[in-house]
């Protein structure tokens, strides 16, 4: 990677920069998709995958530019030089939506020590690591919107996914603080808690009711983000009044609601 200069003038394309970390994932595409118009796009994912076809949709959506940046999450000591990389290429970024993350294989995660920290440190440490850098950098500069995903898997967390649920559980309450904290600084932190995605990470899983698709997250996720509205919103809302009734019933029925 270069060596971190300082930000360039936003460049002459204009509009803000959206900066996708983990550019391959199909929440992440839909957002950027639909935050394209007039801006420019910046797709972070792990090194090694074929993102050549990911430039030409983007571009007919409206997209002033398309950049692609090379990115290990788990590489806490790779986030500032990323952040810095991106920065001296093309301008200060705008808006920084993190949506890697993996499921993990739960029975794995019981037997094996490493499989469980390897999702805790996807999940929750890399997340609340880059959060950290992002928020760092648009504080002084007074602006820029930061949407970091939680999930309803968190919010008590099951026997059935119980360490990708407490790696979400983590995260949801680390965001919400950073939220709170962010308040004046004029740096907007976006929490998206979806129910169960149907998608390429839940294939050959059963879907829970109330599920959502790819699409409906991103629709939820970048109403928000173009309001510079803080906080958590729950996706579809139908889900915040039954985990609000959850608390009020036997814990038998709560076995049965979504994941």
């Amino acid at each position: 990677m270069p060596t971190p200069e300082t930000p360039s003038s936003r460049p002459a394309s204009g509009g803000e920069v959206v900066v996708v970390f983990g550019g391959r994932s199909e929440i992440g595409l839909a957002v950027a998709h639909r935050l394209a118009p007039g801006r420019t796009v910046v797709l972070v994912s792990r090194p090694g995958g074929d993102v050549s076809a990911l430039e030409a949709p983007l571009v007919e959506a409206g997209a002033a530019a398309v950049e692609f940046v090379d990115f290990d999450a788990d590489d806490l000591d790779a986030h500032t030089t990323v952040v810095d990389e991106i920065e001296s290429r093309v301008g200060p970024i705008d808006i920084a939506v993190l949506a890697f993350g993996i499921l993990g294989d739960q029975e794995a995660a019981e037997r094996d020590s490493r499989a469980a920290a390897r999702i805790l440190h996807t999940d929750f440490v890399a997340q609340a690591a880059l959060l950290t850098v992002l928020a760092e950098r648009m504080k002084p500069r007074r602006t820029g919107v930061l949407v970091a995903f939680s999930s309803v898997a968190g919010q008590r967390v099951r026997r059935a996914n119980y360490v990708y649920g407490s790696a979400k559980a983590g995260l949801d309450g680390f965001a919400s603080g950073m939220a709170d904290a962010l308040h004046g600084t004029g740096v907007t932190l976006v929490i998206p808690r979806p129910g169960f995605v149907i998608g390429r990470m839940t294939e050959g899983m059963d879907p829970a009711p109330f599920s959502s698709t790819p699409d409906q997250v991103a629709d939820a996720v970048v109403e928000r983000v173009l309001e510079r509205r803080a906080g958590v919103v729950w996706i579809p809302w139908q889900l915040r009044v039954m985990f609000a009734v959850a608390r009020l019933v036997p814990q038998p029925v709560w076995r049965r609601m979504p994941r």
